[in-house]
């Protein structure tokens, strides 16, 4: 029995690859989560679909994490 920690990956994160995409841009914002994941290129716009092990082997570094969804948003009364 292996003792991996599972990472969470939430919608709203941005991450750097290893590689750059062939647009020059190597910061991606996570779209959907789950087995697979959804991630946009903050350069060109593209949409890439992975298997999340695909996803974890090509990530290099979170660069920002999304607002965590207690937090009010700041137009609520």
């Amino acid at each position: 029995m292996s003792s991996e920690t599972v990472e969470t990956i939430l919608i709203g994160d941005v991450i750097r690859t290893r590689k750059p995409h062939p647009c020059g841009g190597d910061q991606w914002t996570v779209l959907r989560t789950g087995a697979d994941i959804r991630i946009r290129c903050n350069t060109c716009g593209r949409l890439v679909m992975l298997d999340r092990e695909s996803f974890l082997r090509r990530r290099k570094a979170l660069v920002s994490r999304a607002a965590s969804p207690e937090s009010p948003s700041a137009g609520s009364r």
